[in-house]
This record gives C-alpha cells, sequence and structure tokens, in this order.
C-alpha cells in the first residue's frame, strides 16, 4: 500500500472509505472510448432518445451567472404554476437530494426513510453526510408496490426526511395519491416529505406539487432530464414553500446553473413544450407495445406496470435473468439489472427508447 493511501485512509471519514458508491449507468459500461460508447445502445439509464436541436449565446460567458437566473426561473414558475420563491433551480434532481440531507440531518445524529426498491442517491447522498438510513419497503398491492402505512407511522419521530419516489425507479408506478397524504400527515410536525417527481411527465395529473400550499413540511423534486430529454445539461429543480426554498438557499454552490445550461433548459420549458408532450406520447405507446411483447415471453415472469419512461420486469428464474441481459450486452444493448434490489429479484429494467432501438432488442432477444 502506498504511503499516499495510507494517509489518505487515515484522514478520511471511516465510513467512506470502504463505501461503494453509486453505480450509474455510464459507471456500469464506462469505457473511455468515445467510439465504444457512441456505437452502444443505452437502454440503462431512462434517457429519452434522439438528439436535440440547440443554439447558445456567447455572450456575457466571461461573467458568473445569476444564482438563480430569471429567465429559467420565470419559464419553470409558468410550467410548474408555482411562485418563483417556491423554485429551486439545481444541477439536476440529485442536487436537491443533497441540499435536503444537509440542510435538516445532523451528521451522525439524524436520519432519512426510504421505502425500497427505490433510487439509490437518497441512501448514498445520506450516508456521504453522515446521516442514517431507516428503511420501510414498499408492500405489493393491487395498485403495484405502495406504502406500508403501518411502517411508517412507527418511524414517526426517528427520522428528519422521508422520502418518497412516484412514479418509483425501479418500480415505475406511481404511489397512490392518498397514500403520499396519509405519509405527509403522519409526519407534518416531525420529518420533511420529499415526493420525487423525475418521471411525473408521463402522468401529470398525479402530481403531489398542489400540497405544497397545504402543508409545512413538503417538498417536491423534479427534473429535466427524462421527458425533456435533456439529461446532459444537469438541471433539475426542487419546489417547496418560500420558508424552505430560502434555507436551502443557504446551502447550495453560489453558481449552480451555468448561463448555457439556464439558455437551453428556458427554451425548452417556454417554446418546446409540444415537442415534450409527443415525446411523452411517443414513449408511451412503444412503452405499451413492448409490454405485451414481454408479457408473451416464455422467460418472463411478471412485467410491473410502469407510469415512467421505462419498464421493470421479472424472468423466471436467475438463469434466464443473466441470460437475456448478456445476450443483449453481447450486441452492445445495455439494459439494468435491478436484482439485487430488496423484492426484486430476476429483475431488469428497460428503458423505453427510440422504436428502433427497441426493434433492435426485441430482434436480439428473439
Amino acid at each position: 500500500m502506498s504511503s499516499a493511501l495510507t494517509l489518505i485512509e487515515k484522514l478520511a471519514r471511516e465510513e467512506l472509505v470502504d463505501m461503494v458508491p453509486y453505480q450509474s449507468a455510464r459507471r456500469l459500461f464506462a469505457s473511455g472510448d468515445a467510439e465504444q460508447t457512441k456505437s452502444k445502445v443505452w437502454l440503462n439509464a431512462n434517457e429519452a432518445p434522439g438528439t436535440g436541436d440547440y443554439q447558445i449565446s456567447s455572450e456575457n460567458i466571461n461573467r458568473y451567472p445569476d444564482f438563480q437566473p430569471d429567465n429559467l426561473l420565470n419559464a419553470y414558475s409558468e410550467y410548474c404554476g408555482l411562485q418563483r420563491s417556491q423554485i429551486l433551480a439545481t444541477r439536476g434532481a440529485d442536487e436537491g437530494i443533497e441540499l435536503i440531507i444537509r440542510s435538516f440531518c445532523r451528521a451522525y445524529q439524524d436520519s432519512i426513510l426510504i421505502c425500497p426498491p427505490t433510487y439509490g442517491m437518497y441512501a448514498i447522498s445520506a450516508e456521504n453526510h453522515g446521516a442514517g438510513v431507516v428503511k420501510v419497503p414498499l408492500q405489493n398491492s393491487s395498485q403495484g408496490m405502495q406504502l406500508n402505512l403501518d411502517g411508517l407511522t412507527s418511524q414517526v419521530g426517528k427520522v428528519k426526511v422521508v422520502f418518497l419516489c412516484s412514479p418509483g425507479n425501479p418500480t415505475g408506478n406511481l404511489l397512490s395519491k392518498e397514500a403520499i397524504i396519509a405519509a405527509i400527515e403522519l409526519f407534518k410536525d416531525s420529518a420533511i416529505v420529499v415526493v420525487d417527481e423525475a418521471y411525473i411527465e408521463f402522468s401529470p395529473e398525479q402530481t403531489s406539487t398542489d400540497l405544497i400550499a397545504e402543508y409545512d413540511n413538503v417538498i417536491v423534486l423534479r427534473t429535466l432530464s427524462k421527458a425533456f430529454a435533456l439529461a446532459g445539461l444537469r438541471c433539475g429543480f426542487t419546489l417547496a414553500s418560500k420558508e424552505i426554498i430560502t434555507l436551502l438557499s443557504k446551502v447550495i454552490a453560489p453558481y449552480p446553473i451555468s448561463a448555457p445550461v439556464a439558455e437551453i433548459a428556458s427554451k425548452a420549458l417556454s417554446t418546446d413544450l409540444a415537442v415534450m408532450a409527443e415525446r411523452v406520447q411517443s414513449c408511451n405507446n412503444i412503452k405499451a407495445t413492448l409490454s405485451k411483447w414481454l408479457s408473451d415471453r416464455s422467460w418472463c415472469n411478471e412485467v410491473f406496470a410502469s407510469d415512467a419512461n421505462f419498464i421493470l420486469f421479472r424472468c423466471t428464474n436467475q438463469q434466464e435473468k443473466e441470460r437475456v441481459f448478456n445476450t443483449l450486452v453481447e450486441k452492445d444493448i445495455l439494459i439494468r439489472d435491478q436484482s439485487k434490489q430488496m423484492q426484486l429479484e430476476h429483475c431488469l429494467r428497460i428503458s423505453i427508447g427510440s422504436e428502433q432501438e427497441i426493434t433492435q432488442l426485441k430482434e436480439v432477444l428473439s
């Protein structure tokens, strides 16, 4: 072991030395070769297919951007129906997750609550900050995987932040609005309840933004990475009361949104909404066809209902799961293995790419 590594391990926080970082889609299949990356069919990161046509101005690129760019906040305020004072633009929704934990959880004293199977960054961000992680698993129901309200009740007063993902990732289905409200009521005097709506554009009528006006402890997370096809831009939004936004603004970096990001995002939110809506409709159509196709495969045991831009399915056994996954990888088609998540044995997840990409996937598996 080198002396530098020995020193780092001596000085670093002990729990970080052996911590496994979040395994993003790019991190799992990073090759370092741009041509190899370009040749792959990426159906493992829930990205939108296709490329956009964007132009940016080079004016004032030598200046620091505004803390919260006017054009961006005005555009998102109009889009989501909340006041500017209730919106904080962030580097993706991931930064919003970190800000919330840092703002409400004292390191090595407080805990967050998650409902697995769920998005992995809630726990990773908590561990990075030194916050504890309490798990109340989702339970199966006729509406897909839903909140265990009895389990949540047992944790009232023991956690500071509760993360609810709706539509869920990797499950795909919406949490019932009644259950979300019940959870908010349970924790209204003791914890912040965060509703992560990264995929809400695929079922916009089920948003929880209206609950921000009714409850003091509600935060909603949004992103432009999915339906808006701007994952590479890294632009998200934290929606909450003016008081919560003021608090989070004390913790966020001084220049979180670059000028080019604000320019492109503002245009997408003001003039490209029809394009986004068409993309969502196309995705939903392809998703329905793929879901039916998967249901007819002998190696597929279950197809989960999806209100997002991906499909989770369960193979009949571990051997079939590995065969499907590896067959696709051999043909440079990448999907996500979710089988290590709680309750998701033998499960794989397919992002809804273009019609051509999904046709290619079907042909390989046929």
